[in-house]
């Protein structure tokens, strides 16, 4: 039933409606816009990462010994 999700003229027809609800005006805004926020999701998600390597791990609680 379900060969494949995604076919080519799926994308097609996104395409389409997309242009038919927004407007050709609006794209392009919309797709830089996008691109921005993944570009800041990445760099946050890149800095969570050197944080979370460069930080010993600390006990969770006062009782707690960390592991060494």
């Amino acid at each position: 039933m379900l060969r494949n999700a995604m076919e080519p003229w799926h994308l097609v027809v996104l395409l389409v409606v997309c242009l038919l609800v927004f407007g050709s005006k609006k794209l392009p805004d919309m797709a830089r816009s996008l691109g921005k926020s993944a570009r800041i999701l990445k760099s946050e998600a890149k800095a969570m990462r050197a944080e979370d390597q460069s930080t010993p791990s600390t006990p969770s609680t006062p009782g707690e010994v960390a592991p060494h």
